[in-house]
């Protein structure tokens, strides 16, 4: 399989094409990622034009963002939010402006694979943002890809895909990004003959690194959700406090970098400087250092092959003193391994993996589930469901939808 060399010349050769003003689409607007894009691209009008924005029910932030970037679009994803729509719709009227308000999953389509659009930012959390991502990697697009679900539930149809309509894929959380400038220029797919020994994905351990079972056992939403170095949203706030999140990441790594489970590895960096790290069989190791903001990989990627200022402070080795690092506990972290085993045995396990957490992590932050019942659920999920082929989003979404209902019955089984 060559795809991911393939994809990576052609973002070198359409990002030298790119010096007109892109359009972009930003899936998630008002999340802590399409805020930081937002960011990057207002420093930069004469390179960026913000074409479409979406959220998904949070239509106060949706309008403001409107009325300071004027796109063509604004898209409410809850389409059953009549009283929000009629809101937004409102409120942009009020300020004078003619943005076209769209609702539900198609319009979501639509602004990701509308011909106008030259890149679509892709941070909807969850599987809700597969769709419209899939839409716009089939429209060719160029996809800066923060919905990490995307590959989690779909890696092959997904990757397929990509080398089918020549879309441009760029990874936008930290760590990928990182391996991504770490890689050679020219890496064609092959570990091996590019001479890489393993892909080193760093984590900072969130809040609980250090905490007893019995500590975690009591652990409420406001300590999962309080992450010691990154700003991030609630949900994958939690998925970094059980280290679930490294375990999405390992599955991604796989499908955007044709690695197998044993050439990716997890090292716990609690400082969160270095943001992920390439060894190679000549013992060289080469990483991505910088501060932890999210405007460092959304700048390298809206800009790639160039860079641009990112508003991002300049790395003070001085004031860090020293860089730890250390295992992960799968002990006090099951999740991790739980990504593993997901990945090992192929097929929907993923899926399943992906479905089960958002519904056990939804219930964490309900405040009807323990922390510990997260990886309790997904496991019963794991075990319970076998693993099967997929080949379409229709059968993807299907295994989806019959994990979730296992997993919310798990939840109501273990709050009795």
């Amino acid at each position: 399989m060559d795809t991911p060399g393939r994809m990576m010349q052609q973002q070198i050769q359409q990002g030298q094409k790119m010096q007109q003003r892109q359009k972009l689409t930003i899936l998630g607007a008002t999340g802590s990622i399409g805020m930081s894009t937002l960011d990057v691209v207002a420093r930069h009008p004469d390179r960026f034009e913000v074409f479409a924005l979406s959220a998904h029910a949070r239509v106060d932030d949706l309008a403001r963002l409107c009325i300071l970037h004027r796109p063509r679009y604004a898209v409410v994803a809850n389409a059953g939010d009549s009283a929000g729509i009629a809101r937004l719709r409102d409120l942009l009227a009020q300020a004078g402006q003619d943005t076209e308000v769209l609702a539900g999953e198609q319009a979501l389509v639509e602004i990701a694979s509308n011909p106008a659009v030259d890149a679509v930012m892709a941070a909807i959390v969850g599987a809700a943002g597969l769709p419209p991502t899939l839409a716009a990697v089939r429209a060719g697009k160029r996809v800066l890809l923060a919905n990490k679900e995307a590959l989690v539930m779909a890696g092959p149809l997904f990757m397929a895909e990509v080398e089918k309509s020549g879309a441009v894929l760029l990874p936008i959380d930290s760590e990928h990004n990182a391996i991504f400038q770490s890689l050679p220029a020219d890496y064609d797919g092959s570990l091996t003959r590019k001479g890489v020994r393993r892909i080193l994905l760093t984590a900072s351990g969130g809040p609980f690194r250090q905490s007893s079972q019995e500590e975690l056992a009591r652990v409420t939403p406001a300590q999962a959700c309080a992450h010691p170095n990154w700003v991030m949203g609630r949900k994958i706030s939690v998925d970094s406090a059980s280290m679930m999140n490294k375990g999405l990441e390992i599955i991604e790594a796989r499908w955007l970098f044709n690695a197998p489970a044993e050439a990716i590895e997890v090292v716990v960096h609690p400082q969160s400087v270095i943001h992920s790290l390439v060894e190679y069989v000549d013992g060289s190791v080469l990483a991505q250092l910088g501060n932890p903001d999210m405007r460092t990989p959304i700048a390298h990627a809206l800009a790639y092959p160039e860079r641009i200022e990112a508003g991002v402070a300049s790395l003070d080795l001085f004031r860090i003193g020293q860089l730890d690092f250390e295992p992960p506990d799968s002990q006090r972290f099951p999740c991790l391994d739980l990504a593993y085993q997901a990945l090992r045995a192929g097929g929907s396990a993923p899926a399943l993996l992906n479905a089960a957490n958002e519904v056990a992590v939804a219930a964490f932050l309900d405040g009807r589930l323990t922390f510990p019942g997260i990886p309790a659920v997904i496991a019963a999920v794991l075990d319970e469901i076998p693993a099967l082929a997929l080949d379409d989003l229709a059968g993807i979404l299907q295994v989806d939808a019959q994990a979730r209902r296992l997993a919310q019955q798990r939840v109501a089984a273990l709050a009795r």
